[in-house]
């Protein structure tokens, strides 16, 4: 019936919702291939020469996504090259990082590994895009293959398929990540998902089943009793890195959300803590870099060397896959933020 409904009312379904590829035509990000998705009040921007990543994302009209000091750019010689990673960070709703490393650039036995690792900017090959009817939903599927690899060395595959129905106001993201090499790899992964202003102000809380917070560090440990607020831009201020103990129910699934009281819109993000089982809150309350992430991960924020120090290093078996699977969902209503607490709330008497 919605399918029939739709179909009275428009001539062409893409007057509400479409994929539509593109290439930007200047500045870093010349060359660099997109594709630009709208789901009614839902819009946003998957890069398909960086990681399929998404880019740039608004929600009823205002802007949800953060975008750092560099702006849009394709892959160039910042991003291996230590922490001059950063000049080639851009931000976005969502960039991935691994899968060699995460965090902190480092060097390990004559080997360096930059900054959020390699994969965050590695330009997707079998790039796909289909949307059509299934059913009575719409849906818009997005697909894409990432390569680590090195001459005598890992051979490590990711590949994304990133869906959105109409009406659903959601993103749903499937990775798959395969060892095609013969030796057991590290694999590190991060998702490091990115929020901005308008939709991060003063107004905007943070919504965490959270059991107990870790400060990274001495800087972050004075401001862990408000990491669920957010302050005015201060100039000059260091960046807040919180490490989450977060409850789930008997599954191992949880949220992490935030809302704008003011804009009456938030977002949910969903997982599992069997496939990511760490989270990390970065905030970042500088005055031209105010921004928040939210990151569920498979390995800790202390990077690399934290983890073979500690005998913890993620690996991935010859010849083996794993799947990791997060949604996204844009909400609006006024009784929104009571309604995300009162769900991590439940998740917290588990």
């Amino acid at each position: 019936m919605v399918k029939k409904y739709l179909n009275s009312h428009v001539g062409n379904i893409q007057q509400l919702i479409y994929a539509r590829p593109l290439t930007y035509e200047e500045g870093r990000a010349r060359g660099m291939k997109a594709y630009q998705v709208k789901n009614g009040p839902l819009e946003f921007t998957v890069m398909a020469d960086k990681c399929m990543d998404i880019a740039e994302a608004s929600f009823c009209g205002h802007n949800i996504s953060f975008l750092s000091k560099p702006g849009l750019m394709g892959r160039n010689h910042f991003d291996t090259n230590g922490a001059e990673a950063q000049r080639s960070i851009m931000g976005g709703l969502l960039f991935t990082c691994g899968l060699e490393n995460i965090c902190a650039p480092c060097s390990i036995e004559g080997r360096d590994y930059p900054m959020h690792g390699r994969i965050r900017t590695t330009p997707a090959e079998h790039v796909g895009a289909d949307a059509c009817w299934q059913g009575d939903n719409y849906k818009v599927t997005l697909t894409g293959e990432m390569r680590e690899g090195e001459l005598f060395g890992e051979n490590l595959v990711l590949r994304r398929t990133i869906s959105t129905v109409y009406g659903k106001n959601r993103i749903y993201i499937e990775d798959r990540i395969s060892n095609e090499g013969f030796r057991p790899e590290p694999m590190m992964l991060l998702y490091h998902m990115n929020v901005g202003y308008p939709f991060l102000s003063e107004k905007s809380r943070i919504i965490l089943p959270t059991r107990a917070v870790q400060p990274r560090d001495e800087i972050a440990a004075a401001h862990t009793k408000d990491y669920s607020r957010m302050e005015p831009p201060r100039d000059n201020e260091p960046e807040y890195v919180f490490l989450h103990e977060m409850a789930a129910d008997s599954e191992g699934n949880t949220f992490a959300a935030v809302f704008n009281e003011e804009l009456g819109i938030g977002l949910k993000i969903e997982y599992n803590q069997k496939e990511l089982p760490y989270f990390m809150q970065w905030k970042s309350t500088a005055s031209g870099d105010y921004a928040v992430g939210l990151e569920p991960a498979n390995s800790s924020v202390y990077g690399k060397p934290y983890h073979i120090k500690e005998h913890s290093l993620h690996t991935i078996a010859p010849q083996d896959t794993e799947v990791k699977h997060l949604i996204l969902t844009f909400l609006s209503g006024e009784q929104l933020a009571e309604q995300l607490e009162e769900e991590a709330k439940n998740l917290l008497k588990i």
